[in-house]
């Protein structure tokens, strides 16, 4: 079992700040449990560009109000506490809050903590070693 509080993370490597957010890594690749977990804030009034083409990122909004804006088809969602959005088409999409929007965030494959963002929105596939089974015990 693994306990974790934000508090642990907080200034650490796993807390991963820029102008428009700050993430904080709670579960990584490196717990080899096949998702990554991350309490992120969305400043008010900043606009911020994604495409994870490389991850499936699920998106539920705690505290907070904005809107997101789906690039592909140009639809425009509200954003408030309770609201989920699921980019399971690796949609490439711009998040407008209006207040600061705190979120848990959750990523298939999990990142490792490493990836910044690319000039296209994009983290790279960054993976973990994989670690060697033990032995079994005769």
């Amino acid at each position: 079992m693994l306990v974790r509080t934000l508090d642990e993370i907080t200034d650490t490597d796993a807390d991963v700040k820029s102008e428009n957010w700050r993430s904080k890594r709670i579960i990584l690749a490196k717990e080899g449990v096949g998702f990554s977990v991350h309490e992120t804030t969305l400043y008010a009034g900043t606009e911020s560009f994604f495409w994870y083409a490389n991850h499936i990122e699920a998106v539920f909004i705690t505290s907070g109000e904005g809107e997101i804006e789906d690039l592909g088809t140009g639809e425009v969602h509200q954003l408030k506490p309770g609201s989920l959005y699921l980019l399971n088409d690796h949609d490439k999409h711009k998040v407008r809050p209006r207040t600061d929007i705190t979120c848990v965030c959750v990523f298939n494959p999990p990142v490792t903590g490493r990836e910044v963002h690319d000039e296209n929105g994009v983290y790279p596939l960054v993976t973990e070693p994989t670690a060697e089974p033990e032995p079994a015990a005769v």
